[in-house]
């Protein structure tokens, strides 16, 4: 690229000579655009290979003469078949696949038969006939492809029917052997179709449903680190020695807070994987009639998240700046909310990745983070800038971007708290695996029993005039109590302090 810099810096346009610096430049370029797309995903290699395998594999409906003596020219529609159904993923080959069979069979079966009526009308009547035949099919066809559900995972076989039966009706006016050019266009079809779906089932399969779900668990996992770096950047104060007195923002730049942009950006993708799914096979941990739909509930609720995010950074460049000490007065359950929250959307993530069922932890950060909330509240009551009257009226301005910022964190605790009761709901739909006996029952030994004071007695009261001091007697249960699980009889264990006068008072007697 540095032929086309410096030829931008100078403002010529660029001679003869410059041309081959440019078509490197390009090049290099484009080779290394190809060299990462490689690495992030090798699968989509391995999906280019396995699209040339079948579109060989049909091409020998030409190249191999009893096939073409059999099949003639319609063997170009397995060669077209591959071209179009043959997807990235499993679930979107078998979703074009079995919408291009199907379509093809009932368009081909229906306008087969519409000719034949249309020749038993006689000739001057049979252009008529089918006209009027294909204007109605053609039209309530498109019509249906309005429905929301039709168009979500029918769209592609409506299309091919209408294409199919308008072919195959039209041509049937002048062609002969109408019969025979739908029986090998259906033939083909779904030998080309079925060539893409046994290929891309065996070879290295890219599982629609796994990206879904690794798709949310990824969003989840961004939005824990966009949250954790908030809290480092927004609650960074100066040094000691800085007599400013207001909150210095900490470098948005060195703690990366913007992952939670992608997430805001992922419905499409994630409906479209959740479409992809649907018609997939079971295979692995995902069953037949997995509960895709809870994944996008579960993504839904990602999102809301990011938008929560997504407000809270607008308060890192902020130029309002609350005093600095009543930022430190409620920093600490802010900083908790942060924490905890981040620690259970890891979790959270984890949990989607191994499809386990939710951690107990998760639970205990939830609490800790609803604890933090309620210390907040006890701190905002509690500061004098928050209570403040009409006569602070600018101190109460100066901390309204800060009370906006612990608002927002409230929120997206409350957020984290139904994407987890959401995804405890995913975990018993789709049957996630429970954690392992290993992880239960463990071979150290167990800590011994700590001491334990069972209070066995009354307490009678101490007059108070009887000068000196008072005798306490402390009457325990010593461990080889029943209470403790042990057959030995109880000892008494006494501790008493004597008065001046030598006399003892006992305060607790034994029962």
């Amino acid at each position: 690229m540095a032929a086309v810099d410096s030829l931008s810096a100078s403002g010529a346009k660029p001679g003869f000579k410059a041309i081959p610096g440019i078509v490197k430049d390009k090049v290099v370029g484009v080779a290394k655009n190809a060299s990462k797309i490689g690495k992030d995903d090798p699968r989509k290699v391995m999906h280019c290979g396995k699209v040339g395998l079948a579109l060989t594999l049909n091409s020998l409906f030409y190249y191999y003469n009893p096939l073409y003596d059999g099949f003639g020219q319609s063997g170009i529609w397995a060669v077209l078949t591959v071209v179009v159904v043959f997807e990235f993923t499993v679930g979107g080959t078998l979703s074009k696949s079995l919408n291009r069979g199907f379509a093809t069979f009932s368009a081909a079966s229906l306008g087969f038969g519409v000719v034949y009526l249309a020749q038993l009308s006689g000739r001057d009547e049979q252009a008529m006939v089918i006209g009027v035949v294909v204007f109605i099919l053609a039209a309530l066809t498109t019509f249906t492809r309005f429905f929301p559900r039709i168009k979500k995972k029918y769209d592609y076989g409506m299309v091919i029917f209408i294409l199919t039966f308008s072919m195959v009706a039209v041509s049937g006016y002048r062609a002969e052997k109408i019969m025979v050019m739908s029986y090998q266009r259906l033939l083909t079809v779904v030998i080309g179709g079925a060539t893409c779906i046994i290929i891309s089932i065996l070879v290295c399969p890219a599982w629609a449903g796994e990206d879904l779900q690794n798709l949310i668990a990824g969003n989840i996992e961004k939005l824990a680190k966009s949250l954790e770096g908030f809290g480092n950047a927004y609650f960074c104060f100066p040094d000691e020695d800085d007599e400013s007195g207001v909150v210095a923002k900490g470098d948005d730049k060195a703690y990366d807070h913007q992952h939670y942009k992608s997430v805001l950006n992922s419905k499409t993708s994630e409906e479209s994987l959740a479409t992809f799914a649907w018609w997939e096979i079971g295979h692995g941990e995902f069953r037949f009639r997995h509960p895709w739909k809870q994944y996008l509930k579960v993504g839904d609720l990602a999102r809301e998240c990011a938008s929560h995010i997504h407000a809270l950074s607008a308060y890192l460049t902020s130029e309002n700046q609350a005093p600095i000490e009543f930022v430190k007065t409620i920093k600490e359950p802010c900083m908790a909310m942060c924490s905890e929250s981040t620690k259970a959307l890891r979790e959270l993530s984890s949990t989607l990745k191994t499809m386990t069922h939710p951690s107990p932890a998760i639970q205990t950060h939830l609490q800790t983070s609803k604890a933090a909330i309620a210390d907040l509240r006890a701190a905002l009551q509690a500061s004098p800038a928050a209570g403040a009257g009409a006569g602070a009226g600018a101190d109460l301005f100066s901390i309204i971007p800060v009370l906006a910022v612990a608002s927002i964190l409230t929120d997206i605790a409350a957020c984290v708290d139904k994407i987890s009761e959401s995804t405890e709901e995913l975990s018993v739909k789709a049957r996630f695996k429970k954690p392992g006996k290993a992880d239960n029952n463990s071979s150290a030994p167990a800590p011994a029993p700590e001491l334990q004071l069972l209070h066995r007695g009354t307490v009678n009261p101490v007059a108070e005039d009887e000068g000196g001091y008072a005798a306490v007697a402390i009457s325990g249960t010593s461990q080889d109590s029943p209470e403790i699980g042990n057959s030995n009889p109880p000892e008494d264990e006494t501790k008493k302090i004597i008065s001046k006068s030598g006399e003892a008072n006992n305060i607790v007697n034994k029962t």
